[in-house]
Formats: C-alpha cells, structure tokens, sequence
C-alpha cells in the first residue's frame, strides 16, 4: 500500500467514524433521556400514592402531640381518685397508650421528626414527674401545679408541632 492509498482509506473511514460517534452519543443521551423520563413517571406515581397517607400520618401526629400537650392532658385526664401518685401513673398511662397508637406511623415521618416527637413525650412525661415530686398531697393539686408548672414556657408537644408543620410545608 502506498501512502495516497492509506490517506484515501483514511479519508473515507474518517467522516464514518465520526458519524458513529455522532450516532452512538445521540442514541446515548436519547436513551439516558428515556431512563429519566420513565424513573420520574414512577417516582410522580408513587407520589400521587403515598402523599395522602403520608399527610394522614403528619396529621394523626399533630393530633396526638395536641393531646399530650400538658393543659389538654390535664383536662382530659380527670383523677379518679385522690391519690397524686395513681394520677400520675394515669397520666403517664394515657400518654403512652396514645403513643403506641400511632407508633406505625414513623415509616411516613422523618427520622427527624420522629425523634422530635419522642423527644416531646420524653420531656412531657418528665414535666409530670418533675411536678409529681414536689409537696403536693392529692391528685388534684398535682394537677394544678402540672398546669402552673407549663403556663410560663411553651410545651414540648407545642415546639414539636410546629416542627411538624415546617415539614409539611416542605412537602409542597
């Protein structure tokens, strides 16, 4: 072979290189295209899916951070009788059972706002036992020092609400 010989074969081999490469990279991004397109189809169905339950399970959160909230608690929970230490085993009872109520709930939530909402029962449970150990001899007047005990400060449950609900806005 002699060298126009070879410049000739590169002549012609050149353009249809170039021209596969052109080829290979449209047919590429085309099909990375496609992959996006379908893996958004999919994510925006199972959106439409699980955005309803994952409101309802935001909503039945606030509910139980609204009924663990110290003044709403206290009225709800009457004593029934006038031991201090029975009612606040009661109140204690009640905010448990309210928690294990919704305790499926934390697959909708975020780790986050879970351990938020742990952490304002935590600390609720402790604001009753903080109250249950002063002077007081009857259920009723631990109640009454549970709810002067939270009239100066905002609540646990109050704090954990409104972090639930900047969550919910982000959802948007």
């Amino acid at each position: 072979m002699t060298g126009d010989q070879i410049f000739q074969l590169f002549a012609y081999l050149i353009p249809s290189v170039v021209v596969g490469a052109i080829a290979f990279y449209f047919f590429r991004m085309h099909t990375n295209n496609e992959e996006g397109r379908r893996r958004f189809l999919l994510h925006k169905d199972s959106q439409q899916n699980t955005l309803p339950i994952r409101l309802q399970a935001y909503e039945r959160m606030a509910l139980f951070l609204e009924r663990i909230s110290i003044p709403s608690l206290v009225v709800r929970v009457a004593p029934k009788s006038a031991d201090k230490n029975d009612y606040e085993s009661l109140l204690i009872k009640t905010i448990e059972n309210e928690f294990e109520h919704n305790l499926s709930q934390q697959i909708y939530l975020s780790d986050d706002c879970w351990n938020i909402i742990k952490a304002a029962k935590s600390a609720t449970i402790q604001m009753i036992r903080k109250a249950a150990m002063s002077e007081t001899d009857s259920a009723d007047k631990l109640r009454e020092d549970i709810l002067n005990q939270t009239m100066d400060k905002q609540s646990p449950s109050a704090t954990a609400l409104s972090y639930v609900k900047r969550e919910i806005g982000g959802l948007w």
